[in-house]
Formats: structure tokens, sequence, C-alpha cells
């Protein structure tokens, strides 16, 4: 087989994990507990846009959130990797959106089902360029921010994170296997607001990079 292209890994990729909940005053906006360990779930590959293509809205929801987050993306698999190895095992970063139907959240939750509606909808992780490890010395001090049509609605730091990125590969690793081309999605800090048709939604990592995406209904 002939050697995959990590800058590409959107395209070949086999899992996105999420982790919830990982900014404290995010959870408080929410009205939801400070966790205690880390809240995982999962987005499959068909989650993924560029930029380009729209964040389409699902027909099912009229209250589509946008969350900011760093992605981690995993260029060396493994079970079980210890804290102090975790960093050997990420080729890089990405800047993504978990798009988020609140509305379908607030449902499930309220009936204790899983949020994969939600969640895992087409279009709901829309991903920046690969982001080179050295571009990104410390995962712990990256500035995110969010504008909706020009007006910032969120912004954090990832040094506000309850669980780090050694911590969270260490732990994701201990129950679902890493592997190459993998993604893991950081966790959103507070601002989540929702957004409507025709909006214009643009993300950034502070000095590194930045992304544009249009909203539109299927």
């Amino acid at each position: 087989m002939a050697a995959r292209n990590i800058s590409r890994f959107w395209e070949w990729g086999r899992k996105i994990i999420c982790v919830g909940r990982n900014y404290a005053d995010h959870a408080k906006e929410l009205k939801n507990a400070i966790p205690t360990e880390p809240v995982l779930f999962l987005k499959p590959p068909s989650a993924y846009v560029r930029e380009g293509s729209p964040i389409l809205v699902p027909l099912y929801s009229s209250n589509l959130h946008h969350e900011v987050e760093l992605g981690v993306v995993i260029g060396k698999g493994g079970t079980a990797i210890p804290q102090s190895a975790a960093m050997e095992h990420v080729a890089g970063y990405a800047l993504c959106l978990d798009m988020t139907a609140r509305d379908i959240q607030d449902e499930c939750k309220s009936k204790g089902l899983p949020w994969t509606l939600a969640k895992a909808f087409n279009t709901s992780c829309p991903v920046s360029d690969f982001i080179p490890k050295d571009r990104i010395p410390d995962p712990g001090n990256v500035k995110l921010w969010l504008k909706v049509n020009d007006q910032l609605r969120q912004t954090g730091c990832t040094s506000q994170m309850i669980f780090s990125v050694p911590y969270l590969i260490s732990y994701i690793s201990e129950f679902i296997s890493l592997e190459e081309g993998d993604l893991i999605l950081t966790g959103t800090p507070k601002g989540v607001s929702a957004v409507q048709e025709h909006d214009e939604l643009q993300a950034g990592i502070e000095d590194v990079v930045a992304m544009n995406f249009k909203v539109e209904r299927h």
C-alpha cells in the first residue's frame, strides 16, 4: 500500500474521538457538572467538511451551535499509551469545529439517550489544513477564537482545559486503540451559540491558522 499522507488525514483517518465539557466555563454555561474524568463521544469520518463546502444544518434541528476546538492528529497508533510518551504519538494538529444540534442534544440528554444525531451528522466536523507539530510547540497554550458574521463569539486558551492533551491521549487509548490518522477533538471554551442559514463562520488559532465556512440548510 502506498504511504498515506498525514497532511490529508481527513481523507483516510478512521475515527474522530471528541471530548465533551473539557473547559469548566463551557460546562457551566450548559448547566453541566464539571467532569472528574473525560466525557467521550464519536463522530464518523463522514462528518468531515473542508473550506469551500458549506456546513449544512440537519433537517431535524432548529438550534445548531458552533464549538471551536483544537484537534490533535495521531501519527503513531497505540493502546494504553503512558502520558509520558503521549506526545510521541502526535503528528500535528488541526483547527476544528464541533457543530452540535443543541435542541437534539438536549432532547437526548433528557431521555437518557446517546447524542449521535446531535453530533455525528454530515458536515458536523469542519476542519482546517493540517498543522505540523512544530507550529504548535505547546498544545497546552493555544489561543482559539471564533466569529459569526464578524462578531466575536468564542475566545479561549487550551491552558483552560481540564484534561491536557497528553492525559487525553493516554486516557482514550486505555479503552479505544488510537490509529494513525485519528483525530481527537479536545473540547470547546465558553461562548457557544446558535448559527443560522447564510451565517459566515470564521475561526482561528492565533498566529497559526484561520478558516471560513458558510452555513446552509439542506
